[in-house]
Parts: structure tokens; sequence; C-alpha cells
């Protein structure tokens, strides 16, 4: 048995995941065993996310692959509301309007994150994804 359906079974036994999401996710390992190489697929989110991320994948061979914790964007947009008037002024002439943030409810924010998904594929062959986990 492979590590990924180890993994996704004691995932299952611990309750870290439902019947259903194994399923999928067992699935998805059998699926990615069948190719040699496919794209990101978006994983199953159960409940408010945890992470955002973004992969890209150039043409050229770059990869990015970056993980931005939530409590992280969660700390940024009360941080915003600590900022000095002077500062907030000066990025708001920047057309960046920094203020809306400090009554925007995280909890909602990051609920609808969870739906999150941003999917490029250019005609020169980049491929970028975006989308929480």
């Amino acid at each position: 048995m492979s590590d990924s359906r180890m993994k996704i079974l004691e995932m299952l036994a611990e309750g870290k995941i439902t019947a259903d999401e194994a399923s999928s996710l067992l699935e998805k390992v059998t699926a990615s065993e069948n190719v040699t190489e496919a794209p990101v697929d978006r994983p199953v989110v159960s409940g408010i996310p945890k992470y955002l991320r973004v992969v890209v994948d150039s043409a050229d061979g770059d990869k990015v692959n970056v993980k931005v914790p939530m409590s992280l964007i969660k700390t940024g947009i009360k941080l915003s509301a600590l900022m000095p008037v002077d500062a907030l002024d000066a990025v708001k002439d920047q057309g960046i309007d920094l203020s809306k943030l400090r009554d925007l409810p995280t909890d909602e924010l990051l609920e609808a994150l969870r739906e999150l998904e941003v999917n490029v594929d250019s005609a020169d062959g980049d491929i970028v994804r975006i989308f929480t986990e």
C-alpha cells in the first residue's frame, strides 16, 4: 500500500476527514498513479481552510509553490487597523483603501476563501493555480 493511501486512512481513523473525503482522496491517488504528470489538484477542504496556495509551473521550467497560513492573513487584516493615519493616507493615495479591512469580519472572509479557485493555463504553456486548503 502506498504512503499516500496509508496517510489518508490514518487521517480517516483519527477523525480528521470524513469517509466521503477519504474516498475522494483515494480516487485522486489512484488517478495520479495512472498519470505520469498530472496538474495540481485542489485538495478537499472541510471547514475553514488553513492555507492559501499559489502554484506556478512555467513553460521555461520555473516552479513556484507558495503556502500562506490563513492565520497570517487574519493577522495582517488586524494589523492594518494599527497603521498610523499618515501611512493609511499614503497607501490610499496609491488607490488602496486599507481602512475597509478593519470592519471586515475575518471569519466570513476565510469562509469565502474556501471557495477560491483560480486556474490559468496560458497560451505559452504557463500554469497558475491559486486555491485554499
